[in-house]
């Protein structure tokens, strides 16, 4: 004879959630009717996307630039040079669409 298996008090509360997330998934996706332009839609993600990035390469901007204040406190070579580094990478990051305009054309 078969011996009945039972779950635990997780496995009970990790299927709920299993199933109340499918469920959130299922029921409450809508359908999104595109209107205009698709060439405009994408054009917007783009510039969301950059101004995303912008944000973190001025982070480092802002990073890099403590950073080499403090290396020149502290008169700490190698703290100095990530300073810089971090401080190259961000104005790299910060002007990413622009270099990349100017390499396309």
């Amino acid at each position: 004879m078969k011996e009945k298996q039972t779950l635990t008090r997780k496995g009970k509360v990790l299927s709920i959630i299993y199933v109340v997330l499918v469920a959130f998934f299922t029921l409450g996706l809508t359908p999104v009717h595109a209107e205009g332009d698709p060439l405009t839609v994408i054009n917007n993600l783009s510039n969301f996307i950059f101004g995303l990035i912008r944000a973190i390469g001025m982070i480092l901007l802002g990073f890099g630039i403590v950073q080499i204040g403090l290396s020149l406190k502290s008169h700490d070579p190698s703290q100095r040079a990530n300073g810089f580094l971090t401080l190259a990478g961000g104005v790299i990051i910060t002007f990413a669409k622009e270099i990349l305009n100017t390499i396309a054309g």
